[in-house]
């Protein structure tokens, strides 16, 4: 892995938290790196090990991880913001800008706030308006878009080896043994046994859920954009058919933004599209094209 080490920029409230994997040479390439909706910089762990001659800067949003404190308002338009006091921080010129899930509505933010700042995008699983749940009035979206991350951010966890079993019994993870999983797991707590809880909370997860189907601002956004590189999980958050964007919701999609280029990667899901080295592999040649597109 590339050599690591935490970052802060000071942003309205407090301070951004997050981290730099830096190359042992010098970088091919730099590219910020934004996680999804409840996650962490750790998220990208996996991307940093297959590339480490890029230049990876990942923060911890507003309301998550390191950066728990930070007061909101949130909102995709407050994250962009952040990320580009990071940016600044840590001397970064223009970036390949990345973002999974969430993470991809907030670098669409970003392209619209400093588009001289981002040379190209790679969106993983996310950046595309979402359908509002059907029979849901829009008062109870929140509850209906969020409830099992909800359920898991308010929970009281006795040790970290709880709270590891939670997500090797998860299952977007079932089965699966890996160190950097439980490295992302114990990040993500806060206190001290045995009341121990997840960082990410619950009122910013529920802000930043009501913009990601808010087609006008969304679309807006992408309208401008040369190309728009989209890397859709065969399966959903829990491990589940059919995936967060189906099939006819990327043919309307694709009609609405010509410069949409959808890549459909199989034997993943939501989360181990990112966080799986076979879903990484899937991802890099894309990745790639993004950072070097000659």
């Amino acid at each position: 892995m590339s050599g690591y080490a935490p970052v802060r920029a000071s942003v309205r409230g407090g301070e951004l938290r997050g981290a730099v994997w830096e190359p042992a040479g010098e970088a091919r390439a730099t590219v910020l790196a934004v996680h999804g909706i409840t996650s962490s910089h750790l998220a990208w762990r996996w991307l940093a090990d297959a590339l480490p001659d890029v230049r990876i800067i990942a923060p911890d949003l507003r309301g998550r991880g390191g950066s728990r404190e930070l007061p909101g308002p949130w909102g995709m338009a407050q994250h962009a913001e952040d990320c580009l006091v990071l940016l600044d921080e840590v001397g970064a010129g223009p970036v390949v800008a990345l973002g999974h899930s969430m993470g991809a509505f907030a670098v669409g933010a970003l392209t619209a706030l400093a588009p001289e700042r981002i040379t190209g995008v790679v969106f993983i699983d996310g950046g595309l308006p979402l359908p509002q749940p059907e029979g849901v009035d829009p008062a109870d979206v929140p509850a209906a878009l969020i409830g099992p991350a909800a359920a898991r951010l308010s929970a009281v966890y006795a040790s970290p080896e709880e709270y590891r079993g939670f997500w090797r019994a998860h299952p977007a993870f079932a089965g699966v043994d890996d160190p950097r999983l439980d490295a992302y797991a114990d990040y993500d707590l806060r206190g001290s046994a045995p009341e121990l809880r997840p960082t990410g909370r619950v009122e910013a997860v529920a802000q930043d859920s009501l913009e990601l189907q808010d087609e006008d601002p969304i679309l807006a956004r992408l309208r401008g954009l040369p190309a728009i590189p989209f890397l859709r999980a065969e399966r959903g958050l829990l491990d589940e058919v059919p995936p967060l964007y189906p099939e006819p919701r990327l043919d309307r999609w694709m009609r609405e933004l010509p410069a949409l280029e959808v890549h459909r990667i199989a034997d993943v899901n939501h989360y181990t599209i990112l966080m799986s080295d076979d879903g990484v592999r899937a991802l890099l040649p894309v990745i790639t094209r993004a950072i070097d597109p000659r």
